[in-house]
């Protein structure tokens, strides 16, 4: 059986959900395929933090992009979207240092920051420890719950005439798509499929990278800020196993306690030394949380390009194939971006930002 699309999306996380969402709001006729649930992998597994992370200037550059984006999302019915702001924290002078060169980054990408003092930072989140030297705070960020967001950006492109398929790919072709149910599918296609890319497209590297999340149960008005460590980007583009201190207050007075990178593995079962590890990371900067009672902890895995930023466009070499993967820890912010990137570049039109960082044959094997 063959159908024609005018775009096929492979997988239905939150990438593959905005990158549907905004082609079938552009008049696209559009198939989705998942073969599990929609929002269940990858995106399931990450925070929700919705964060312009100013390690790589195209990074930067594209969450920037996305966080303005997001304003037209954050009334999703469940997306739990919540303005809570970000409060990066420093713990000494060599770590306080640095404040100065962030502040410059996140404002000249058009982000409203502000440097605090050890006296203010206490001020805005009391369960701190004593002895931090001061932070930044970035008061427009939010949080979201992926899963849900997901669920809902595929549920508008169905309202507009998507169609959804529940099956795997099995095979490209040029301009088609083989599935498991011996369909055929015709027409442009992407692949958003995060960790399985490498099992449709072998010549683009991906790394896998798990994490660890703890949520514990209500505690409200802990915590008013989502807390991150001035030394997550480093932990973030990092090549060695690590951990970061950031929490986040969810809107159901839940805390959710992150982060770790674990290297070489392809299991997202729990790893209870790195969990340990992590957990230890997060009581020495907020002690308080060794009080609270945990819910559930459980572990993921996040895709990472070669060289930290996502594959978005055409890939070169095959006919009708585009990409979008290898975000890491920054899908759920940059998935409206890159909707909009992939989109515009499949209509031949001129993106709002350069979309040369992202070109997937700078990475091809």
């Amino acid at each position: 059986m063959t159908h024609s699309y005018d775009l096929i999306v492979v997988g239905a996380g939150i990438i593959g959900a905005a990158c549907a969402e905004v082609a079938s709001a552009e008049g696209l006729k559009v198939a989705i395929v998942e073969s599990g649930a929609i929002g269940a992998g990858v995106t399931a597994a990450g925070m929700g933090h919705l964060v312009a992370v100013d390690g790589l200037p195209a990074e930067l550059a594209l969450a920037r992009y996305s966080l303005g984006l997001w304003e037209e999302l954050r009334d999703l019915p469940g997306g739990e979207f919540s303005r809570c702001g970000t409060l990066w924290f420093a713990r000494d002078e060599r770590e306080h240092a640095g404040i100065a060169d962030k502040l410059a980054r996140l404002r000249a990408a058009g982000a409203a920051a502000e440097a605090v003092d050890a006296a203010q930072l206490r001020e805005l989140e009391p369960a701190l420890a004593e002895g931090l030297v001061g932070g930044v705070l970035v008061p427009d960020e939010a949080v979201v719950y992926p899963p849900m967001v997901a669920r809902r950006l595929v549920e508008r492109a169905c309202r507009r005439r998507a169609t959804l398929i529940h099956a795997r790919a099995l095979a490209l072709g040029d301009h088609a798509l083989t599935l498991d149910d011996g369909q055929r599918l015709l027409g442009n296609v992407l692949i958003a499929t995060g960790g399985a890319l490498q099992a449709l497209l072998p010549e683009l590297l991906i790394h896998l990278r798990k994490g660890h999340l703890l949520i514990t149960e209500r505690y409200p008005g802990m915590l008013h800020h989502q807390l991150v460590h001035m030394g997550y980007t480093d932990s973030a583009h990092g090549q060695a196993d690590s951990v970061a201190c950031n929490v986040q207050p969810r809107p159901t007075g839940q805390l959710l306690v992150g982060s770790s990178r674990e290297y070489g593995v392809s299991d997202s079962d729990i790893s209870l030394p790195m969990l340990r590890r992590m957990l230890r990371c997060a009581f020495q900067f907020l002690p308080g949380l060794r009080q609270l009672k945990a819910l559930r902890a459980w572990a993921g895995l996040r895709p990472a390009s070669i060289d930290g930023l996502p594959y978005i466009g055409r890939v070169a070499q095959r006919r009708g194939i585009w990409v979008a993967a290898g975000h890491e820890g920054l899908g759920v912010t940059t998935a409206p971006g890159t909707a909009r990137l992939l989109v515009d570049q499949l209509l031949a039109r001129t993106p709002a930002i350069d979309a040369r960082p992202y070109d997937p044959m700078r990475a091809a094997a």
